[in-house]
This record gives structure tokens, sequence and C-alpha cells, in this order.
């Protein structure tokens, strides 16, 4: 496996063997034309980054030269010199020598001895003249060969489309196996064998070329906590964990947003201005952490901060001046369905607008983000200690972990990133409590609902459960959404299995309970549970 630093090196190498061939073609275009102002200016950005880029990498004689090259440019810029005379040929010595110390860096070979260049450099910079004697290296040059560089840029759309159709290759797969296996045919089986063999192998290449570091997201934060810190009057400790950590590309662009809203969130909601913290015994710059982690399939990312948390019993209040639940029922809500009204829509504790908070917008779209992933949000805090959001993520959004199970004869699946746990439980062990069924379940009470009845019941709100009309074992799936546990009765489980989803057609599409369609290796379709979507209709007909 590579490390942090291969893999920021192969970065680095990508970008800089692009910037030196651009280099040598716009200074090629300046030379024709120095006048070329749109050259010019390409030339000093190619410079400026490459000099930004290798001292972050610790590459200081790139950096150093490049540095030298973007002043010269920047004079030529201001028409305080011009690109004339003898400081045309040490500028195209300076693009020559970067293309040899980044190849040098790729190579793992000592830096090229550039201090005569160098020499120029600083002479041009002074307005002197360079040392032509020192530039000549016409014979070292028509020898020069022509190199292509190892690494290539894709665009996500090729991988995209490339996705697509593996996903297309697993569903046949399956089915060649299954029927492999329903023939009997040794040499189709090992055929079916060999091709899952290669399908899994390629699945996991092309999801592999999609994954990038968290951090490139994360790095983005420092300058967007420090102008948002500013624009709120408070001191604040930005730390950053765990960039290191891979997840698919596109999943990483859809929480963008989401986790931007979250460290607003933080800044402008949960740390309080250094007075108040003093105040509450606590140093006046306040710290907030984000961290990324794995945990099985799935990546972990934590918004932490050191604030001021949140107060239960003013979130209670806000949902029942909102029309959100009235008082008696909000006064039998645990803290964690409480908290869950943070996330409705324009659900705001802001007393007052400002450019940060208080505009009614923030959770609630992080939290559809979140859903369109098939992924959770989680939020624990403790009064004047802070709050955590954590953002349960997939890996991959291509292909999911699913649990198969059927209802009526036919096969339905629910992904694993909203199944908390199965059980089986005889109706003894079920209790009503005010027409409600529930179950214990590691010690927690679970309310539980015929999935049939879910599913089937569009007029009004469920039936009052009772435990007679139960019959043998139950098969229970307990699902967890929006830190809301439901038990769903099923008629057995069936198996664990990756399955890849395609949307629904129309006008299938519009069907909520639903988050897409596979193909199982039968050939039979199977219908996905969008978990989100039941446990809100739950919600709307429980009695």
């Amino acid at each position: 496996m590579k490390t942090r630093e291969q893999e920021y090196r192969e970065i680095f190498m990508a970008e800089a063997l692009e910037y030196y061939d651009s280099m040598g073609r716009h200074i090629s275009e300046l030379e024709k034309n120095p006048a070329d102002e749109r050259a010019l200016n390409e030339l000093f950005r190619l410079m400026h980054n490459l000099k930004a880029n290798a001292r972050a990498m610790g590459y200081a004689d790139i950096g150093e030269v490049a540095h030298g090259m973007e002043t010269i440019f920047g004079l030529i810029r201001s028409k305080e010199r011009e690109f004339a005379g003898s400081i045309v040929p040490v500028l195209f010595a300076g693009v020559d020598a970067l293309g040899d110390m980044i190849r040098a860096v790729d190579e793992n070979n000592p830096t090229p001895n550039v201090e005569a260049l160098q020499a120029n450099l600083d002479r041009l910079v002074r307005g002197e003249e360079p040392d032509i004697e020192d530039v000549d290296n016409s014979d070292e040059n028509a020898n020069r060969k022509l190199e292509l560089s190892d690494l290539v840029y894709i665009q996500i759309k090729k991988l995209d489309h490339l996705m697509n159709l593996v996903g297309e290759l697993i569903i046949d797969r399956d089915r060649i196996l299954t029927l492999s296996q329903e023939i009997g045919s040794p040499a189709l089986q090992t055929a079916a064998t060999h091709l899952f063999r290669i399908a899994d192998e390629l699945q996991y290449s092309v999801m592999d070329a999609r994954l990038v570091n968290v951090g490139s997201l994360f790095n983005k934060f420092p300058r967007v906590v420090r102008d948002v810190a500013t624009a709120e009057n408070k001191e604040i400790e930005l730390v950053l964990n765990g960039q290191d950590i891979q997840i698919d590309r596109n999943i990483l662009q859809i929480i963008t947003d989401a986790l931007l809203h979250l460290v607003r969130n933080a800044i402008g909601h949960g740390i309080e201005t250094p007075a108040e913290r003093q105040k509450a015994g606590k140093p006046a710059r306040g710290k907030l952490t984000i961290n990324a982690q794995t945990e099985r399939d799935d990546v972990l990312i934590h918004v932490s901060d050191d604030g001021r948390g949140i107060n239960i019993e003013s979130v209670r209040r806000k949902a029942v001046e909102r029309g959100l639940t009235t008082a008696e029922a909000a006064a039998g809500l645990d803290d964690n369905a409480v908290r869950a009204f943070l996330f409705e829509p324009g659900f705001s504790m802001a007393k007052e607008v400002t450019e940060i908070s208080g505009r009614g917008v923030g959770l609630d779209v992080v939290k559809l983000a979140i859903d369109s992933l098939g992924g959770q949000l989680r939020v624990d805090s403790v009064l004047g200690q802070g709050t955590t959001f954590t953002l349960v993520l997939p890996t991959s959004i291509a292909v999911k972990g699913a649990l198969l199970f059927e209802l009526e004869e036919r096969s339905y699946a629910i992904p694993l990133m909203h199944t908390d746990s199965v059980v089986s439980l005889w109706p003894d062990q079920l209790h009503v409590v005010g027409g409600l069924l529930l179950a214990e379940v590691m010690g927690e009470n679970v309310p539980v609902v015929d999935l049939r009845r879910l599913l089937h019941n569009s007029d009004g709100p469920l039936p009052l459960a009772t435990r007679e009309e139960l019959r043998g074992r139950q098969e229970i799936i307990i699902v967890n959404y929006n830190n809301r546990k439901l038990g769903l009765i099923v008629d057995r489980f069936l198996r664990q299995q990756n399955i890849v989803i395609k949307p629904m057609s129309k006008p299938l599409d519009t069907i909520d309970l639903f988050g897409g369609v596979t193909v199982l290796g039968s050939g039979q379709v199977c219908l996905v549970l969008d978990v989100p979507a039941l446990t809100r209709l739950f919600l709307a007909k429980r009695p």
C-alpha cells in the first residue's frame, strides 16, 4: 500500500511535469511575440504554482529556481524589463533546469547543480547582465530525449461511465454464475468462476482509480475557518486528522457543501466568543476538529467543537413553537429524538440572522446530502462541553452492501448502511404500549411494524398493534436513521451481498419508498428500500 508521502509525490510529479510542458510551449510563444500578454501571464502563474507546490513538498531547490523565474516574469509584466537580449537564453535555461530537477525527483536522483543559473537569475532581478558563458548549454540540449509522463489525468465522467459498465458486468456475472450452478456443467462452472474473479478485480480496480484522499477537501478549510471566525469575532484553532483516508471522489464532491455547513455551524452556533469562553472557565481560543477514519467499509468524518453544546430543552421548546410536535409529545422524547429536529428544513436556533448563521438553512442541507449517498448523520453533544457531528459515508456509491430478505414471496434489499441488526423474536417477547408494538433490543425499546402493512397501507394511520395477530417467530430487521431505530417485520432473511443499485425508471421513480432496483443472480428484479423514506412514512402513520 502506498504511503501518504508517495501519493503526494505522485500528485506533485503529475502537476509539475504538466507545468513544465506548458512552460516550454508558452516561452516559445513569447519568444515569437514578446507582446503576448496571455503567454506571459500564464508563465507567471505556472512559476508561482510550481514554487508553492515544491516548497510545500520540501523541494527547496525547485522552489528557489521557480521563485527567481516568477520574479523576472513579474518584472516583464510590469514593463520594468523586456523579454529580449540576454534575458531570453537565461529564462530558457531556467525552464530546462526545472524540467531536469522535476525528473530527478521522480527518478530519486540528486538534484542537478543550478548554482550558475541561480546566480544569473539573481543578477537579472538586480538589473545586472547575466554571465552568458554560464548559459550556453546548447551541446547538452536537438542530445536531449523527449519524454512522456507515466501519469495521466482522467476526467471523472469517463470513470463514471466505466463504473456503470462494470456495474452491468457484475449483474450479468452473478446471473451467469447462478445459471452455471443450475446447469451443472463443470466446464461452464469453471468459466463462470474465472469470470467472477476477473469481474471482481476489474470492479475494485475501477473503484480504486476513483479514490482520493479526504485531505484534498480538508486542506481547503484553514482559510474557510479563518474567514468565518473573523466574521464572527471568534478565535478558532483548527485541527485536521486523517487526511490520508481515501474515499470515492464523487462522494467527496457531494459532501463538500455539507461539510462547509457543519464547519460554519460549529463556529456560528457552537463555539462561544472569547469573553464567553473565559467566563465559563475555558481557553479564549475555541477548538474545531475535522477528523476522518475508516470503520469496516465506511468512512467516518467527525466535525467536533469544544463549544457550548446543544441545549436539549431549548431545542424541545423551539420544536413545539415551530409546530413540529406537541408539548405533550415533546416531553416524552429522548435526547436523540429531540436532536433530530435540528435537521428539519428551516429549523434554526440562531437568535439573530448573520452572514454565517440564522438563515434557516444548513443542517437540513447536510441531511439531504448524506441521505442521497445512503449514509447516516449522527450528532452527540454535552451541554457546556461541545458537539460532534459524524458523517457515516460509504467508500463507494457504485456498489453497496445490502441485506436481502423476502416479503410475500418477493425479494427486497436494504442497504447495510442503515441496517443496525437483525433479530428473531417470539410474540410474547414483544409488548404493546399506546397502540405501538415495541421490542427490547440490547436494552433499548424499539418500535416495530409489519413491513407489509407499512408498504400497503396508503389510507390513514396504521391500525393499532396487537400481539394476537402475530404467529410464530418474527424475523425483524432493525434499521437506524437520524438517530431513530425502527424494527421491520419481514417473512424471512435471505443473505448479505454486494449489489449494484440502478435508478427506478419512470413512472416508478416517483415512489419514494424505494431507492432503486438491482438484479439478482437469478435474473429477478429486486427493489431496494429507502430507509429514510420508510422511517418518515412510519412516523407520519403511527397511531
